[in-house]
């Protein structure tokens, strides 16, 4: 069979990878499926026919082509593209103390941020963090803006259906938090019609509408800090580790821990399903930073004792 000859500059088109060119191809082939009908009707082949049939085989590679720039990636590709770049793509918040935030000077830093960069290095690759509200920022994902989301997040059921997670790297406990002199808020069950100043997809969001607690949106832990401090707000749930944090750098803030859940909960890397290849490399990487001392060295900066446990 002859090869059917392809108009020029085609080929160039067939491998632009742009949604546009998809529109394109799916508004030809609705000419040709729209040629046919019309010869069914009235039995006559007409010649803009006869070109369309000559370019049937090329716009079916070309659908082809772009709907395959839309499939995801092959399972455990990413690691070999990571590596590949020479970077390791990191969503982060870079508000979030002592996590990720920024320093009097404007660096990107914190416990996370290096431990991000350790995680990094093991792969061979550089860190490059990408920063993004709590809300949006796991949903970056999806959307590949980066490789993994390294932000103390929380491993959950819920979230494990649709996300793969590391080994746990952090360990902590929820705390109530309140004002000074606020004394009608003892436990989690007193929040029952009470506002908690949350960001909405938070665990610790979940945890204050579990309780029966009124949600008041907010970007991140310092402005839920100052909700509650200004009467906006009866109450913020978070971490442990971040309140301790927070009270070391403002001893003096009018807040304090009500009460604490019993149950630890547990941290770790978060990626997108069906890379298994990165996620083992990211395993490996957290164990050989622990089994060498630089995760100790790195928690021991941030918290004084090693928050793995």
């Amino acid at each position: 069979m002859a090869a059917v000859p392809m108009e020029r500059g085609l080929i160039e088109k067939i491998f632009y990878r742009n949604s546009r060119e998809l529109v394109f191809y799916a508004l030809r082939w609705f000419g040709i499926c729209a040629s046919l009908a019309a010869i069914r009707m009235t039995g006559r082949r007409t010649e803009r026919w006869k070109k369309d049939m000559k370019l049937l085989p090329t716009l079916f590679a070309a659908a082809l082509v772009q709907l395959a720039a839309f499939a995801p990636a092959e399972a455990g590709s990413n690691l070999d593209e990571v590596k590949s770049a020479g970077v390791l793509k990191i969503g982060t918040e870079g508000t979030y103390a002592p996590f990720t935030y920024h320093d009097a000077n404007g660096a990107l830093v914190g416990f996370d941020v290096e431990i991000g960069e350790a995680v990094a290095k093991r792969l061979g690759v550089k860190a490059e963090f990408l920063e993004g509200k709590w809300d949006g920022l796991i949903a970056g994902l999806d959307a590949n803006r980066y490789d993994t989301v390294i932000n103390q997040v929380g491993i959950t059921e819920e979230r494990k259906k649709k996300y793969d997670f590391s080994e746990p790297y952090i360990a902590s406990k929820a705390v109530l938090i309140v004002k000074g002199d606020n004394e009608e808020i003892k436990d989690f069950a007193d929040l029952k019609g009470k506002k908690s100043a949350q960001s909405l997809t938070s665990n610790f969001g979940k945890l204050a509408e579990a309780s029966g607690a009124e949600l008041v949106g907010t970007d991140g832990f310092d402005q839920s800090i100052q909700l509650v401090l200004t009467g906006r707000a009866d109450a913020t749930i978070n971490d442990s580790l971040s309140f301790l944090d927070f009270k070391k750098q403002k001893p003096n803030a009018n807040v304090r821990i009500a009460a604490e859940k019993p149950d630890a909960d547990y941290s770790g890397i978060i990626l997108r399903k069906d890379e298994p290849e990165l996620l083992a490399a990211i395993n490996k990487a957290l164990a050989e930073i622990k089994a060498d001392g630089t995760y100790e060295k790195i928690s021991q900066k941030y918290f004084g004792a090693d928050v793995s446990k």
